[in-house]
């Protein structure tokens, strides 16, 4: 197993490469560059003050010195080098765990992310763990009663929820719930009240968790309706393998068969998505976000590509990739513990 975990762990450095090389190339060659953005602000500014000086001349100098700007703005933001040179570069900065300073925010980008980190570390922790706690039993509790109204009244509203779209759930939920035309229960902008300061600790709770209840339900409801229908499937599909016939057989408790026997085998496909919980630092929803006046990881995300912030927009997929890939591993990790049987060890012999 650890033979295996270190090869793995290796193995991960070059797909790391990889990744960031192919996206490097791609976003460095794709139109509309920092530079040029740039430029266009600076334009912008140009012709607002000259309609405002009442001027007309729109020079005849100002090719040149756009040309001079040009240069002096390639220079200052390294792109007066070759893509692979640049590359190397961003490479050697990144070895240092530098990406190297925003184009936008004017600032390293690791300052950047970390300060756009708790909106999406607060949204996808709660929507992971909520998901697991009530999936998990609410799957076997579907199984348990397969067939029955319980599970049909369920899995109708479960494929309901799931078929709607997260933003569309947002302005129905902002209308029912958030004083839209009915009831105003919840607040609908950002993660806490004006007054939350000086609020005691439980009412700082309670403010949070009203702010909460909305945007959360939104981030749950695609993955709430996956993980309910993959847990029961997979407990339908374990109580009907031989060593489960042979428990009841020896006249085991029913709930002895279930919960002892079948649900460490049933949980093995879930462990896939648990092992990838370090990727809930970086939840994020652009519509949801901007639907709730959130400023977390999906904003910057849209507005780093929108505005050709390249040392963002990198800095976001190295630190994504690498801990998915770290899930990955860990993911081997929990299906040697749920299921002794498999042997990554003898894997590539």
């Amino acid at each position: 197993m650890w033979i295996y975990l270190v090869r793995r762990f290796f193995a991960l450095l070059p797909t790391l490469f990889g990744i960031t090389l192919v996206a490097f190339v791609i976003i460095n060659l794709a139109p509309g560059s920092p530079i040029e953005q740039k430029l266009q602000a600076m334009r912008f500014g140009s012709l607002q003050a000259e309609s405002r000086s009442g001027g007309g001349a729109e020079g005849r100098g100002n090719q040149e010195v756009n040309q001079e700007v040009i240069e002096a703005l390639k220079k200052q933001y390294g792109f007066d080098k070759p893509v692979i040179v640049r590359y190397g570069i961003w490479l050697k900065n990144l070895a240092t765990l530098d990406f190297g300073r925003s184009f936008t925010y004017e600032e390293p980008v690791i300052d950047v992310i970390v300060r756009k980190m708790p909106v999406s570390i607060q949204f996808g922790v709660a929507s992971f763990l909520l998901s697991y706690l009530v999936c998990i039993p609410l799957g076997i509790l579907k199984a348990v009663k397969n067939g029955e109204k319980f599970d049909t009244v369920s899995s109708v509203m479960l494929f309901m929820g799931y078929s709607t779209p997260s933003f569309m759930l947002a302005i129905l939920l902002i209308v029912l719930f958030g004083g839209g035309s009915f009831f105003d229960w919840f607040p609908i902008n950002g993660l806490v009240s004006d007054g939350y300061e000086s609020l005691d600790f439980w009412g700082k709770i309670s403010d949070r968790v009203s702010h909460f209840v909305l945007p959360l339900t939104c981030y749950m409801i695609g993955s709430f309706t996956t993980l309910t229908v993959l847990m029961k499937n997979s407990m339908l599909e374990e109580v009907k393998r031989d060593y489960v016939r042979t428990a009841r057989s020896k006249g085991l408790p029913e709930k002895q068969v279930l919960f002892k026997h079948a649900l460490r085998n049933a949980l093995i496909p879930l462990a896939t998505g648990i092992g990838h919980f370090l990727s809930v630092f970086f939840a994020g929803s652009l519509l949801i976000e901007t639907i709730f006046g959130l400023d977390g990881m999906g904003w910057l995300s849209y507005s780093s590509i929108l505005q050709r912030d390249y040392n963002v927009i990198m800095g976001l997929l190295v630190i994504q990739s690498f801990l998915y890939l770290i899930g990955n591993i860990i993911s081997d990790f929990l299906y040697v513990a749920l299921d002794p049987r498999i042997d990554f060890g003898s894997a590539g012999k």
